[in-house]
C-alpha cells in the first residue's frame, strides 16, 4: 500500500514546484489543507517562500493544522521535511517584519542576513554549496552536494548539534537543520535539479 504523502497547503508560494518535484521523486503525494489527512500521513513536508511572518499566519490560519503535525511528527513518529520558510518555521521566533512565533520544534531564530563584507548581497540566490558538518555526516536524508538557494533570512540554531549542513555567503549560513524524525533545509530540492531530486528520493526512503 502506497504512503500518504501530505504536502501542507497554506497558501504557501512554491507548493506545485515542490509537488512535482516529490512526484518526480517518485511519491504519491496529497496536497492538503485538512489536520485530519495530517494525522494519518506517513510523511508531511512543509513548503514555503516569502516572508515568515505571512507563512506563520497562513499556517496558522487553518483550524487544528499545528496541533495535528505537532501530534504526528513530534508524538507520532512521522519523518517530516521542511523547505526554505518551511524549515525557518521550525524555529522558536522569526524577525522578519518583527517577532513571529514558529514551531518551535528546533530551538533557535530567524535572523536577517547582514554579511561584514558591503559587497556580498542580499538575498543569498542561485547555486552554493551544502558542506555536512562532522557529526551529521552520515545523515540518510542530507548529503553534501550544490543547491540553488533564494532567501533573505537565515535559521541561527541555538545548539549547534542541530545543524546538519552549511553554506557560505559571506559568513556561515545553515543549509539544513536536523533532529530525530525532522529535518529542514533552506535551499530549494524543488529547483535544485539531480541534487534536490536525490535528496527528496532520500527523504522519502528514510525511516528515523
Amino acid at each position: 500500500m502506497a504512503e500518504v504523502i501530505a504536502l501542507i497547503d497554506y497558501g504557501a508560494g512554491n507548493l506545485h514546484s515542490v509537488h512535482n518535484a516529490l512526484k518526480a521523486a517518485g511519491a504519491e503525494v496529497t496536497v492538503t489543507a485538512d489536520p485530519y489527512v495530517v494525522r494519518a500521513a506517513d510523511r508531511i513536508v512543509l513548503p514555503g517562500v516569502g516572508a515568515f511572518r505571512a507563512c506563520a499566519e497562513g499556517l496558522n490560519a487553518l483550524p487544528g493544522m499545528v496541533e495535528a503535525m505537532t501530534e504526528r511528527v513530534q508524538v507520532g513518529g512521522a519523518p517530516f521535511l521542511g523547505i526554505c520558510v518551511g524549515m525557518q518555521l521550525l524555529a522558536e521566533r522569526g524577525l522578519e517584519f518583527g517577532a513571529h512565533r514558529g514551531l518551535g520544534w528546533i530551538p533557535g531564530e530567524v535572523r536577517l542576513i547582514q554579511p561584514s563584507d558591503p559587497s556580498i548581497k542580499v538575498p543569498h540566490m542561485g547555486w552554493n554549496d551544502v558542506a555536512m558538518l562532522p557529526h551529521a555526516r552520515d545523515h540518510a536524508v542530507i548529503e553534501e552536494g550544490e543547491a540553488y538557494f533564494l532567501h533573505s533570512y537565515h535559521f541561527a540554531a541555538s545548539d549547534p548539534q542541530h545543524v546538519a549542513a552549511m553554506t557560505d555567503h559571506g559568513e556561515g549560513l545553515v543549509a539544513a537543520v536536523a533532529r530525530d524524525n525532522i529535518i529542514g533545509v533552506q535551499f530549494h530540492p524543488e529547483k535544485s535539479q539531480a541534487y534536490g531530486l536525490a535528496t527528496l528520493r532520500r527523504f522519502l526512503e528514510w525511516y528515523p
